[in-house]
C-alpha cells in the first residue's frame, strides 16, 4: 500500500514538474504563433486582401456611425460621422493624415511622425504580429499568469506596443502603447472582445474600447464585416484642399 501511495505521489509530482517546464518553456514566439492560429492561421490571413467594417462608435451619450477599412499592405482608413462632420484617420505605407473637427482640424492634415509610426501597422490585416520577424519586428515575453500572457512588440523603428493574450484562447484581450491626446502624453489602451469568425475563417473582434489614459474613452461596436470587398487603393490618398485665389496674380486680358 505504501509503495502504491509513493508511486502515485511521485507521478503527481512528475506531472506537475512537466506542466511547469512546459509553461516556462513558452516563449513570445510560441504565444504569437498560437495567436495567429487562433485567428485563422497564416493561410487564411494570406487570403484576406481587404476588410470593411460598418461600426457604431459610442462617445458619452452619443452614437455615431462609421467605417473601418483595411486594404492589406496598402492603406487603412477609419471614418466617423460626428454630427454631420467627418472625422477621418488614414494610414499608408508612407504616411498618414487626419481630419478632426473636434480638434479644429477641418482640412486633411499630415499626422505627426510619431503618431504615424505607432499606428502604421494597421494597414496589415494581421497587424504588427503577423509576419513580425519578416517585417523587422521583435518580440519579448514580459509576463504570464494563469489567465494571460503579456508580450511586447518592438518595431524596426523602435515603436513599442504591449499585447495581452488570453491564455486559453490566445486571442488578444488588449493592446497598449504610448501616444498623445490633446498634446498630452498618455497610454492608449485598446480592449478587444466578442470575437467572431467571418465566412472566410478569419476571427475578428466585434467589440472595441479605447482609453486615452484618464483623458477620454470611447467604445466601438462592429455591426457588419465584409472580407475581400473591392476597395479603391486611393482611399487614403491625401486630398488636395482648395486654395483661395492669389490676389496678386494679374487677371487675364
Amino acid at each position: 500500500m505504501c509503495t502504491m501511495q509513493r508511486a502515485l505521489r511521485n507521478f503527481i509530482m512528475f506531472s506537475a514538474f512537466v506542466g511547469a517546464v512546459s509553461l516556462s518553456a513558452q516563449t513570445a514566439d510560441d504565444v504569437v504563433a498560437r495567436h495567429v492560429a487562433a485567428v485563422g492561421g497564416k493561410d487564411v490571413i494570406s487570403q484576406v486582401k481587404s476588410i470593411s467594417m460598418d461600426t457604431t462608435t459610442h462617445i458619452a451619450d452619443s452614437d455615431m456611425p462609421g467605417t473601418l477599412v483595411t486594404l492589406d499592405g496598402v492603406a487603412y482608413r477609419s471614418e466617423l460621422d460626428f454630427n454631420g462632420a467627418k472625422m477621418v484617420q488614414c494610414y499608408t505605407a508612407k504616411g498618414g493624415w487626419i481630419v478632426n473637427p473636434m480638434a479644429g482640424i477641418t482640412d486633411p492634415t499630415p499626422m505627426p511622425d510619431d503618431e504615424f509610426q505607432a499606428g502604421k501597422s494597421a494597414i496589415y490585416v494581421g497587424g504588427g504580429l503577423h509576419d513580425y520577424a519578416a517585417n523587422g519586428n521583435k518580440l519579448q515575453l514580459l509576463g504570464k499568469d494563469a489567465n494571460t500572457y503579456t508580450v511586447k512588440l518592438t518595431t524596426k523603428d523602435n515603436t513599442e506596443s504591449t499585447y495581452v493574450f488570453d491564455a486559453a484562447t490566445y486571442l488578444v484581450k488588449s493592446t497598449s502603447r504610448k501616444g498623445k491626446f490633446q498634446d498630452q502624453d498618455v497610454t492608449i489602451t485598446t480592449s478587444l472582445s466578442d470575437y467572431r469568425k467571418t465566412d472566410i475563417g478569419l476571427v475578428v473582434p466585434y467589440a472595441i474600447s479605447i482609453d486615452f489614459g484618464d483623458q477620454f474613452s470611447l467604445s466601438i461596436t462592429v455591426n457588419k464585416v465584409e472580407v475581400n470587398k473591392p476597395v479603391d487603393p486611393a482611399i487614403c490618398d491625401l486630398p488636395k484642399t482648395s486654395q483661395p485665389p492669389d490676389q496678386h496674380k494679374p487677371s487675364p486680358n
